[in-house]
């Protein structure tokens, strides 16, 4: 079964651990903005080669350019053989109308964290410079801020200050809310209560996921 999903949720709501989880349940790749972009740079395609002038500049994307790269991920085989979960897109209401004129989607799922709640994760989370795998002050690395995967440097990110995080969540309301309940208007959006453990929020995504399609 080729499932097409999105995952929303604000910051630390803990969206990549779910993306990882729910790929490896449905066979869907997890498709992340971020890695998809530097792929495409990587690659040199039309549309990274395109990316690549705004990324030098420290330049937003125009959408245009992010729905090139997201067209161009879509025709590789896995996608169209699996499916696809998009993790980080679309952010704001103009792109999510145009990933759905190029393709539909069964179902969005919008992991619910309280703000308070994903305040006090990002600003205690810790990340390795090198793997990026993630720590925290309350759970962090066996060797003092080493990383016990590659050895490399766990640090705070610069983005992780509660000044910055208060910026990026102000912008998911601002911006990311409102596509979230194009959504929803449309028939395509569930809510899932993401705290307490991971594999228990993955149950309560997995029986949404399985009840909607199966429909």
């Amino acid at each position: 079964m080729a499932l097409k999903l999105l995952l929303f949720g604000r910051q630390g709501a803990g969206k990549g651990t779910q993306s990882a989880l729910l790929a490896k349940q449905y066979g869907a790749p997890h498709i992340s903005t971020g890695d998809m972009l530097r792929e495409a740079v990587a690659e040199g395609t039309e549309f990274g080669s395109q990316a690549q002038a705004y990324l030098d500049s420290g330049s937003l994307l125009p959408d245009e350019i992010m729905m090139g790269i997201i067209t161009e991920r879509f025709a590789h085989a896995d996608v169209r053989a699996n499916g696809f979960l998009l993790d980080g897109f679309p952010r704001t209401v103009g792109q999510a109308e145009a990933l759905l004129a190029i393709t539909d989607v069964d179902l969005a799922v919008n992991i619910e964290v309280p703000r308070e709640v994903v305040l006090e994760r990002l600003s205690s989370r810790r990340v390795c410079k090198n793997c990026n795998a993630i720590y925290s002050t309350a759970e962090p690395p066996t060797s003092p801020w080493t990383c016990d995967v590659c050895g490399g440097e766990v640090v705070q990110r610069a983005d992780d200050t509660p000044e910055a995080i208060g910026r990026r969540l102000e912008a998911y309301e601002r911006d990311t809310v409102p596509a979230i309940d194009l959504f929803e208007t449309r028939g395509l959006l569930v809510t899932i209560d993401g705290l307490g453990r991971p594999e228990d929020v993955t149950d309560r995504i997995v029986a949404a996921i399985d009840a909607r399609v199966s429909a």
